[in-house]
């Protein structure tokens, strides 16, 4: 289907993947320093302008990018005309839809904590940052290992 174009949609794939990654990394950590800020305080006013900065300009754009060009190269692998030997695929995606969750998650978090209503601690936030990390790695391994 791609013919020529696929190294380069796939090159465009992993490079929207860093971006939104590279987002997920840092909205969980500002949303640390935002808890830990005054509710009210112009602190706070910075971070709450700050999260919105990274949500519209880096990470969701960068997140649906992903998908379209994800979506694209699966296509092309077969993944919506019942192609074998995809299982790996299919795990993969659902990694991707976690991930799209916490993306969501987080973003609704920031929400919360621009109305003043945290419901989390430091800490729980701390363990939270972690979820992309623990689901790119499987991510990753799915990608290039394909083991199934």
């Amino acid at each position: 289907m791609l013919g020529n174009a696929y190294p380069w949609v796939k090159a465009a794939h992993l490079i929207f993947v860093i971006f939104w990654m590279a987002g997920l990394f840092m909205l969980p950590r500002y949303l640390v320093y935002h808890q830990e800020a005054p509710i009210g305080s112009p602190e706070a006013a910075q971070w709450v302008e700050r999260e919105g900065k990274i949500r519209n300009i880096i990470l969701t754009p960068a997140m649906v990018m992903v998908w379209v060009l994800g979506l694209t190269l699966g296509a092309n692998r077969g993944l919506f005309s019942g192609g074998s030997g995809l299982g790996w695929l299919h795990l993969k995606l659902l990694l991707v839809v976690i991930l799209s969750g916490y993306h969501g998650w987080a973003v609704g978090y920031a929400k919360k904590l621009a109305a003043g209503r945290p419901t989390l601690t430091g800490r729980q936030l701390r363990l939270i940052n972690e979820v992309p990390a623990v689901l790119v790695t499987f991510i990753v391994i799915l990608a290039i290992v394909q083991p199934f």
